[in-house]
């Protein structure tokens, strides 16, 4: 009589799906977190030319509120800080009652908000406002409300950790992947470059002046840096899952694209959402899909170099492409106000997001590697 003895891949998996099932729930703590960090900085961009304005840092609490404010603000306010709540409540709601849920949630968001808003007093630009304390703080309480009620959907019974259990790598891997793929998202928020475009760094240093510009050349360009991002994007996905999930990449991907046409809405081109949809971007979304599809057929170990391949490739042509003189400026109405700040922060992801990206590569390419030899 023979025992069937488990292979190492097989034991890696059984033992990785037990401790993830019986590991405590980290994915709403770890995106709350960053999601903190992400407002502070959206906040107090650049971080440059702190000075004394000569008033109180707690003044504005008693002014009367500013008469320059929008509907946009405020929208821009109660939005900001309802995922905040939202995470944040997901996270404590399993230690807490939901009533002190609400109101520990809702104190952490005023502290969060109370402590951008007295900085701001430091910085030239900003104007600290006790609206937008009011504001912040109603978005956090909201958020806190909808994140006790609706905790669940991080919750190991709940749909989304049984698909995090099921296709998602266990452990930082996994969590820190899936933190990454949700900053591409961010990125595509930042409507000053081509579609799925990241990494350029002209505006921080010297760097040589880009090419001259022609239609042809400029489209070229374009479907290139697309399907390269699209590819490596792509395999990043697939490399943060346990198996091929060609409906997760769908989704990603499609989810991407809803996203430049919501900044295109916002900031570009009210009327026209598909202005991101040029000859070069069409081209490219076809090229970088029929590249994905073949990349998935290969081993691990050849898609961990092509990735990094893509990435490195797509960042040096957004370096060197022309600016299209054809491109309507983003409207200096539209970039007003807290708009700005927003757009601060989602330049910056988009500046870093592929380097970000080699650096996971590189830390936990072996992860992966070792599950698809299963």
């Amino acid at each position: 009589m023979s025992i069937r003895t488990p292979t190492t891949i097989e034991s890696y998996r059984a033992g990785a799906g037990m401790s993830e099932r019986h590991a405590p729930q980290r994915l709403p703590q770890v995106l709350a977190l960053a999601y903190a960090l992400l407002t502070a900085y959206a906040c107090l961009h650049p971080l440059s030319g702190w000075r004394n304005s000569g008033v109180g840092p707690f003044d504005f609490l008693m002014a009367q509120v500013p008469p320059y404010f929008t509907k946009r603000d405020l929208v821009f306010n109660v939005l900001g800080f309802l995922p905040l709540g939202f995470t944040a409540a997901a996270a404590l709601r399993t230690s807490l009652k939901a009533g002190w849920t609400v109101l520990a949630v809702s104190l952490l968001c005023v502290l969060l908000s109370l402590t951008v808003e007295t900085l701001q007093n430091y910085l030239p630009g900003r104007i600290s406002s006790n609206l937008d304390l009011a504001m912040n703080s109603l978005g956090g309480f909201i958020g806190a409300l909808a994140g006790t009620h609706w905790h669940t959907v991080f919750d190991r019974r709940g749909a989304l950790h049984r698909w995090r259990v099921r296709r998602v790598l266990p452990g930082h891997a996994g969590e820190l992947g899936l933190l990454l793929l949700g900053l591409w998202w961010l990125a595509q928020l930042w409507p000053g470059g081509m579609l799925f475009s990241s990494g350029d760094l002209r505006a921080l240093f010297e760097l040589p002046g880009p090419m001259s510009f022609s239609a042809r050349r400029y489209i070229a360009l374009e479907t290139a840096v697309v399907a390269s991002n699209l590819l490596a994007v792509g395999l990043i996905a697939r490399r943060c899952q346990r198996g091929l999930g060609v409906a997760s990449l769908l989704f990603l991907l499609l989810a991407g694209l809803l996203v430049a046409t919501l900044a295109t809405t916002l900031f570009v081109a009210p009327n026209d959402p598909l202005r991101w949809a040029s000859p070069g971007a069409q081209q490219g979304l076809l090229v970088g899909a029929l590249l994905l599809a073949a990349a998935l057929r290969l081993p691990s170990w050849l898609q961990f170099p092509l990735a990094c391949m893509a990435l490195l490739s797509a960042t040096a042509l957004v370096n060197m492409a022309p600016q299209n003189p054809f491109v309507l400026h983003i409207s200096q109405a539209m970039l007003s106000g807290h708009s700005l700040n927003f757009l601060g922060l989602t330049e910056w992801v988009a500046r870093l997001w592929p380097f970000l990206a080699l650096a996971w590569l590189t830390v936990f390419t072996t992860v992966p590697a070792r599950a698809d030899r299963a």
